[in-house]
């Protein structure tokens, strides 16, 4: 939240700290610590107390008035009800590493499809960046983004088929689809129900929005204790509700109206969010964290930098640092904007040469400015414990040890 504070407001008037949206913010914070300290001597009591002061108390009633003035749909049950659950990460295992990702009511599981794919390719006798490497990664994220669009959804609600998306005899049917010479310039989800390569058909209607999308954060800690956190909070382009401080977000939008698609509409239900940290083990202990800001690239600047870790050795600050490139071959995940086919987006910092290889190949390369995404990442030595982490100075992210 902090780092939301100084953000335009949607009228996109900022308020200055001390006033406004951070004083009411903070006598907001203070009515929950004055719940907590209701329970000096239980700590876990008094975090209950401070959960219920905002879920089931005084604030969850002026959120409720201030949505039923304003024409809002949160009610003081949505808020009484709400639940955060502890899930158990879906992981794969890539090149002797533990993946692991949040559930397909995020758009996470599509990174550990593009691994799946990937690796059974020798991505290593490829020159790191060059037009061989970069026309594969691409490729093999446009099938596993097809298979987002399709089957991610809230698991609670719909049956997500993840056991076969993930699947090594999945990777290996939809493998060959990587044509090693030219790109692809069609959506291609697969099936893994019947276990084959292709459905045969795609989603039919984007309805497009000329609406702004704002920015995430992203948030990764390591301790001495060996306790590793990655997060990637976001709480962009909402509104501020009344005198409270509090912004209700519009992450909804992820959510479609399409009829029978798996992320429809549905009272309850969690929409397909992009937000997607990553955790990474080697021999059952933590060694890379990876958060990244840019609702749909980031899982595609995150296979980046993991590949960067694990097939070549990169540090977090050569890695995070990076030129970098992007596919719009999606449906996008805010709106349900229509899909750029064959879209190529790449740094400058990509010589001529290895552009023209890709544009020759069919990619629609397009020259972008710094950055692509916003990531930070964290590296741990298992056998030392040394802690390496940085974050993409022209993203405005960075690290700091105490």
């Amino acid at each position: 939240m902090l780092g939301l504070l100084d953000r335009p407001l949607p009228s996109g008037k900022k308020i200055p700290y001390g006033e406004g949206w951070h004083a009411n913010l903070a006598r907001t914070v203070r009515r929950m610590i004055d719940a907590e300290k209701q329970s000096p001597g239980d700590r876990r009591r008094g975090l209950r107390l401070a959960a219920d002061c905002f879920y089931r108390g005084p604030i969850a009633r002026d959120l409720d008035a201030w949505s039923r003035s304003h024409g809002g749909l949160l009610r003081y049950t949505d808020l009484a009800t709400h639940v955060t659950r502890i899930e158990e990460p879906v992981a794969i295992e890539y090149r002797g590493y533990t993946v692991l990702k949040c559930g397909p009511w995020t758009q996470g599981p599509c990174l550990l499809q593009s691994l799946r794919l990937l690796e059974g390719f020798d991505l290593r006798s490829m020159k790191h960046n060059g037009p061989e490497y970069v026309h594969v990664v691409a490729e093999a994220l446009k099938l596993a983004l097809a298979d987002r669009d399709t089957y991610y959804a809230d698991p609670l609600f719909v049956d997500v088929p993840l056991d076969g998306l993930l699947s090594t005899a999945y990777a290996d049917l939809r493998r060959p689809l990587v044509d090693r010479r030219r790109a692809s310039r069609e959506l291609r989800p697969g099936d893994p129900r019947a276990m084959k390569p292709l459905l045969g058909i795609a989603p039919a209607e984007y309805r497009v929005s000329p609406d702004p999308v704002r920015d995430t954060t992203t948030c990764l800690v390591a301790d001495r204790e060996g306790n590793v956190i990655a997060a990637t909070p976001s709480g962009w382009d909402g509104v501020l509700a009344g005198q409270t401080g509090v912004i209700l977000n519009s992450r909804l939008r992820s959510l479609n109206t399409w009829p029978g698609h798996p992320n429809c509409l549905v009272p309850g239900k969690r929409p397909r969010i992009t937000l997607t940290p990553t955790m990474i083990f080697k021999d059952g202990k933590p060694v890379l964290a990876v958060s990244v800001a840019g609702g749909d690239v980031q899982d595609q600047v995150t296979l980046q930098l993991v590949l960067g870790a694990i097939d070549f050795g990169l540090t977090p600050d050569q890695a995070v640092t990076a030129p970098r490139f992007v596919t719009d071959h999606l449906v996008g995940s805010f709106n349900q904007t229509s899909p750029e086919l064959g879209s190529l987006s790449v740094y400058a910092a990509f010589d001529q040469a290895t552009r023209d290889e890709l544009a020759a190949r069919g990619h629609r390369v397009k020259v972008v400015a710094p950055p692509i995404g916003h990531p930070v990442m964290l590296s741990i030595d298992p056998k030392t414990g040394q802690k390496r982490a940085a974050g993409d100075p022209r993203a405005g992210r960075h690290a700091r040890a105490y």
